[in-house]
């Protein structure tokens, strides 16, 4: 397990609106009891915070599911490698609190590092096998390990009924979902659908590092996914021709733009797989996931589709979110 770096910073927690909020295991337990005293199911949605349309989707999709929605707000070091944004990572926690009252939250657990991990880094972590080698943890020694891990405490402090993630991270639910059924945990894991901008961009926290030019160029990312699925339903099975077509489309954007020099992207994978195991496949079906992960300068972009899906990704209406 590679090193990570553990700050001193406390999160701080004052609530907004009527949403109560804990900042601590023992607040976090008597808002708890609270809430079971009246009876009723608990669905929690673990978040790092900096909310986006794409995370009130996941609270208004919880808010259907049971009585009582909890948002746990917590930037976790353990899944973050040396030279990773853990320190710039964007932060907005009284926004967040007033965005979560307006959306069917009623609790927020907002913990600092040393409430998560009251004794430092946990010396028992949990293993993710070998789903969580292959495309992002690939290139994100430790990751997996340090989500699955932040995930299992989460479970344990809160006891949900069911947990709600969002299909941008499919690894991360694949895993998720396969860390609750080996060890018994008793959360049923749902997948919200995966939320974009009017231009398809995929909504994530990490959109904000995007420079105006570059936020221009991202929706090629999702462009060349549009490009390989339409091959897929014009017949295309082979796993790396699709997986070709998105490369191609990709090293094409800065052409398109009729030389003028433009940011361009440096591809880490792009991968057919199967959703709920993870595994490379050579031949592709429908239901099967197209996923991708590149750079776009500094900010790592992640992305997917599924191959031959009825319903398109919702987009959020309204203007492109400006950088």
């Amino acid at each position: 397990m590679t090193p990570v770096s553990w700050d001193s910073r406390e999160r701080g927690a004052s609530g907004a609106g009527s949403l109560p909020v804990a900042a601590s295991r023992g607040q976090l337990q008597a808002e708890l009891d609270r809430l079971r005293r009246g009876g009723g199911t608990l669905a929690l949605v673990p978040t790092m915070g900096y909310l986006h349309p794409g995370h009130l989707a996941l609270l208004d999709r919880a808010a259907s599911m049971a009585d009582h929605v909890v948002l746990s707000i917590f930037v976790n070091p353990l899944q973050f490698g040396p030279g990773e944004d853990l320190d710039r990572y964007p932060r907005s926690l009284g926004r967040d609190l007033e965005l979560a009252s307006t959306r069917g939250a009623v609790l927020a657990f907002t913990p600092s590092v040393q409430e998560m991990y009251p004794e430092g880094p946990p010396r028992v972590r949990v293993d993710p096998g070998p789903g969580g080698n292959v495309l992002c943890g690939a290139f994100r020694p430790g990751h997996f390990e340090g989500v699955l891990t932040v995930v299992a405490r989460l479970f344990g402090l809160v006891r949900p009924d069911v947990a709600v993630f969002g299909r941008k991270d499919a690894q991360q639910v694949a895993l998720v979902r396969e860390m609750s059924r080996d060890l018994e945990l008793g959360v049923e894991i749902d997948v919200a659908p995966l939320v974009r901008e009017p231009d398809g961009l995929a909504m994530s926290s990490r959109n904000a590092y995007l420079s105006a030019p570059e936020r221009e160029v991202a929706p090629h990312l999702f462009q060349a996914l549009e490009a390989a699925d339409l091959a897929f339903r014009d017949g295309e099975g082979r796993s790396a021709a699709l997986e070709t077509r998105v490369r191609d489309r990709l090293g094409r954007s800065a052409a398109e733009a009729g030389g003028e020099p433009v940011p361009s992207f440096r591809l880490e994978y792009a991968q057919v797989v199967d959703p709920g195991t993870l595994a490379r496949v050579d031949d592709a079906r429908p239901g099967h996931l197209l996923a991708v992960a590149a750079w776009l300068g500094t900010t790592r972009l992640i992305d997917n589709v599924v191959l031959g899906a009825d319903d398109p990704d919702p987009r959020i209406p309204g203007p492109v979110q400006e950088p």
